[in-house]
């Protein structure tokens, strides 16, 4: 019951209704009496009193249907019919009926370490910011921060407090993306709690999980921002929902260029009418038949998987036998053993040893293995020899079990209908989903850059565009201040920093994290400051891996299994290094040659981050088998774990290679992968700094899973032998599982490959050639023979070559275009080898040995004045790298263009 009173006068029983309004006339509140008669009194409100009224304090102010929450300073409630709310800075206060608004506590959040260490984490990156750009971008997350809601329904709350809440389970769920089992009990997850994981191993459907997601957050007519600091993730989202007629949901905001290209363009709303679609109870009836059939689909590919291993061991073993002399015994069909019964017999034949049959022993066979006659099973050779024959009966079985198994799910798939049914669950989805949204009454289009994030504005946008895209860094910038949207989804969360990361959690109710980390993570930055908890650590984790570490048991974690993009040979070496064998490669293995090996001649070849023999190798292998299977599809990628690498490999490989990093190269694919590891065997590249970034688990987990068809790796020999990591693994497989000639080992050996302790046999004679009073040092002995060798033949009787030359004998110091600089160093340089005419000794080239010391800068100045001198002077000038190949070639080549046709004997009987 409500009383008014005014001026002291209890009106109550007096009037018909009442209001509270205020008045820019009077600059004051003044309510209003209402009265049987329509007559109305109106005084301040200062004169009047309301009871019931109750007084709150800071609190957070929501509307219904709206997505934004707005702080209040405090809050005057008049017989719970009347808010007078007084904003903080603001010069008025504003009134709200309470049916149109609600009220609710802000949370401490802000106030815990856990916030502060957040704040703090932004604030010295700041001060630390290397250059103007990073600074901007610091700041910017810091002032972001600041505009967070204190609400306690957020993502960001319940991870600042370690509290997981629940969801009510949805019943109605639809996949008009398709589906496959995981992918199914994802979608599930993400609506029965506040958090959820999707962990996404290369190529199982990350993309295509999101999208279902997307469409059933947009049945329920909710809001969502998809986010991912890489925008290639993003991007892929928005392609697949414009293919297929959803393009015009997406706001692609985040930075102000971005934002300033959709506004210009907006997406025209969709003028044509839906298809006819069937209700949800018969897209439910459609799921439930479907899912009784997943089980079996991924079966039938686990159990391809399983026979091409089967058969692999079964041919190492029948080789062994075969190389071992070992003779076929009968068939040993006729005791009827099971593969694991083949086994048991195995190990009980093996438990004998050499021992003599006895009469238990006899009972044993009999009742085990339902063995009458034991004379086989006899001691010696005999018994050795049906142990032999079960090896292979083992397989055999173990072969035709599969097979059998392999045929009954093939068989249950079809009397299931399963990819019909799949089709026709996919496109019942999609079209409810239109549908759907084309009943809604058509939304507004009129928002610009400058206005949409207005109160007023923005929840009229947001059920325009319910989708909304932008990078973790400009979230909050993008929305509305103060608003929290129904979910947030942050893809490629491995490669997440926790600081941004944080932003998108705090402006949203959910949250659904993807990604792997057993790919590439981020790179921290090491500031220093201790984290109130191990697991909000900066410096140590991912958003995808301090959610895991934040939440443990109580968040939802499912491992998209169903892999779809590599060769299941490829797939393979990841499944089992990396993903304890719970991948199921949805690919077949149709008798390619997926793995390849390419293995560089022993010896220091790695400069500065370089490996020029791998790359020689690479092209050797190229010219001896043909064109990359990639140039042609969907691209050869070249990959390298340092900069320098891929930066020469463009020097070298064809245009059409796609080239970069590994680290660059996450979340992209290709045909054909090459892999260069770069790395020898000198002490420095041994270190173990060198060697674990090189051979980084995850590292080499993207490197392998960015092939689609075809993997090659190149590596030096036995660089990675000592450190028995994954790369010594990777090596281990690809030798065990790869085609004989897919195998090449040192395809290109390099004259200076003597200056090594090991080299290739075939260098032995030209070793046996040197002299060493040629010089003191090997690399030049070397090109010395290969000169003689070279000038030695017919066309080249008329030159002569002469070591370590003075420079200023070969290029005069009489011409007057010469430095002072230039003078200076002509004194004191001298050239390995020049090359001269016999007669009348003018000098026409020169040859430089080039070892690891010419790739320090002072003497890489040095080379480049040589080289100015010489070109000044018309000499050609041909620098050798120790680390090159085709030397002998290359020498031939150089003094080839100052040969002379040899005469033969017609042309001496006419010269007479």
């Amino acid at each position: 019951m409500v009383s008014i009173q005014v001026s002291g006068e209890d009106k109550t029983a007096k009037i018909s209704d009442w209001s509270i309004f205020w008045s820019d006339k009077y600059e004051t509140l003044q309510l209003t009496c209402h009265y049987p008669s329509k007559r109305t009194y109106t005084r301040p409100l200062s004169d009047c009193r309301v009871s019931p009224t109750r007084e709150l304090g800071e609190m957070l102010l929501t509307k219904p249907g709206s997505t934004i929450v707005k702080p209040i300073a405090k809050a005057t409630i008049y017989g719970e019919r009347y808010a007078v709310v007084h904003y903080p800075k603001a010069d008025k206060p504003y009134v709200y009926k309470m049916d149109n608004i609600g009220f609710a506590a802000p949370t401490a959040m802000k106030d815990a370490p856990v916030f502060h260490y957040f704040t703090a984490v932004a604030n010295v990156r700041q001060d630390r910011a290397e250059s103007a750009a990073d600074g901007e971008i610091a700041a910017n997350v810091v002032r972001q921060l600041e505009k967070l809601p204190a609400s306690a329904d957020t993502a960001l709350q319940a991870y600042c407090t370690g509290r997981n809440g629940t969801l009510t389970p949805a019943q109605e769920l639809i996949y008009p993306f398709g589906l496959n089992e995981s992918q199914l009990a994802a979608v599930e997850q993400a609506f029965r709690a506040q958090v959820s994981v999707i962990e996404g191993p290369p190529g199982t459907g990350k993309t295509q999980t999101i999208l279902n997601i997307l469409a059933n957050i947009l049945l329920r007519e909710q809001t969502v921002a998809v986010l991912s600091n890489n925008n290639a993730a993003v991007e892929n989202v928005y392609e697949k929902l414009e293919k297929c007629g959803l393009g015009h949901l997406i706001a692609k905001l985040g930075n102000q260029g971005n934002r300033k290209d959709f506004f210009d363009d907006l997406p025209p709303w969709p003028s044509s009418e839906p298809e006819p679609a069937p209700t949800l109870d018969e897209i439910r009836a459609l799921s439930a038949r479907l899912k009784q059939h997943l089980q079996d689909h991924n079966r039938a590919a686990q159990l391809r998987v399983e026979l091409d291993e089967i058969s692999i061991e079964r041919r190492y073993l029948q080789q062994w036998q075969e190389d071992s002399g070992i003779q076929a015994v009968n068939s040993l069909d006729r005791y009827g053993l099971s593969p694991r019964k083949t086994a048991d017999l195995m190990a009980y034949l093996a438990y004998l040893g050499e021992q003599r049959i006895r009469l238990r022993d006899r009972i044993e066979l009999l009742f085990n293995f339902k063995i009458f006659r034991a004379k086989s099973f006899a001691q010696g050779d005999t018994r050795l020899s049906v142990f032999h024959a079960l090896q292979m009966h083992y397989y055999d079985k173990a072969l035709q079990e599969k097979e059998t198994e392999l045929q009954a799910c093939r068989e249950s798939l079809a009397r299931g209908n399963f990819t019909a049914l799949l089709d026709e669950l996919k496109t019942a989805s999609m079209r409810h989903l239109k549908q759907h949204l084309q009943r809604q009454a058509r939304p507004s289009d009129s928002f610009d850059a400058k206005t949409y994030r207005q109160q007023q504005q923005f929840d009229a946008f947001v059920r325009r565009f319910p989708i909304l895209g932008s990078g973790t860094h400009s979230i909050v910038n993008s929305i509305a201040p103060g608003a929290i949207l129904d979910y947030v989804i942050i893809d490629e969360a491995s490669l997440q920093d926790i600081v941004p990361g944080i932003l998108a959690l705090g402006c949203a109710r959910n949250l659904v994290v993807v990604g792997d980390n057993r790919q590439l993570a981020h790179i921290p930055v090491a500031l220093g400051l201790p984290a109130p908890a191990e697991a909000y650590d900066c410096e140590r984790y991912s958003l995808l891996d301090s959610c895991i570490r934040v939440f443990k048991d109580t968040v939802p974690r499912t491992l998209l299994k169903e892999h779809y993009r590599c060769h299941p040979r490829i797939i393979q070496f990841c499944n089992q290094q990396f993903y304890d064998n719970a991948l199921v490669p949805m690919t077949e293995d149709r008798g390619e040659a997926p793995l390849r090996l390419v293995v560089t001649a022993k010896g220091n070849h790695t400069r500065q981050n370089t490996n020029l023999r791998e790359l020689d190798s690479l092209l050797k292998l190229f010219d001896d088998e043909g064109e990359p299977l990639g140039l042609d599809g969907d691209g050869c990628g070249f990959i390298a774990p340092f900069r320098a690498q891929v930066k020469l490999s463009g020097t070298h490989l064809p245009a059409a290679f796609v080239m970069d990093t590994v680290h660059k190269f996450q979340g992209r694919e290709c045909d054909e992968i090459v892999f260069s590891t770069v790395l020898d065997k000198k002490r420095y590249n041994q270190e173990r700094k060198r060697l674990d970034f090189v051979d980084d688990p995850r590292m080499i987990n993207v490197a392998v899973s960015r092939a689609k068809h075809r993997f090659t790796l190149v590596t030096g020999d036995e660089v990675f032998t000592s450190n028995n990591g994954y790369i010594a693994a990777l090596i281990r497989y690809v030798t065990y599982y790869a085609q004989e000639e897919q195998i090449v080992r040192a395809p290109v050996v390099s004259a200076f490959d003597l200056l090594y302790r090991e080299f290739d046999l075939s260098l032995a004679r030209l070793g046996a050639r040197l002299r060493r009073e040629d010089s003191r040092y090997k690399s030049e002995q070397i090109v010395s023979q290969l000169l003689r060798e070279a000038l030695s033949a017919p066309a080249c009787q008329s030159l002569m070559y002469h070591a370590q030359i003075k420079l200023d004998q070969i290029a005069s110091p009489s011409n007057q275009d010469w430095t002072d600089r230039e003078r200076a160093f002509m004194a004191r340089a001298s050239c390995d080898f020049a090359i001269y005419f016999k007669v009348g000794k003018r000098p026409v080239g020169v040859i430089e040995v080039d070892g690891g010391s010419h790739d320090r800068p002072e003497q890489a100045a040095r080379d480049a004045l040589k080289n100015g001198v010489l070109a000044k002077s018309g000499i050609p000038i041909l620098r050798l790298r120790t680390v090159e190949s085709r030397i002998a070639e290359r020498i031939g080549d150089f003094i080839a263009q100052w040969a002379s046709p040899a005469p033969g004997a017609d042309n001496f009987k006419e010269g007479w």
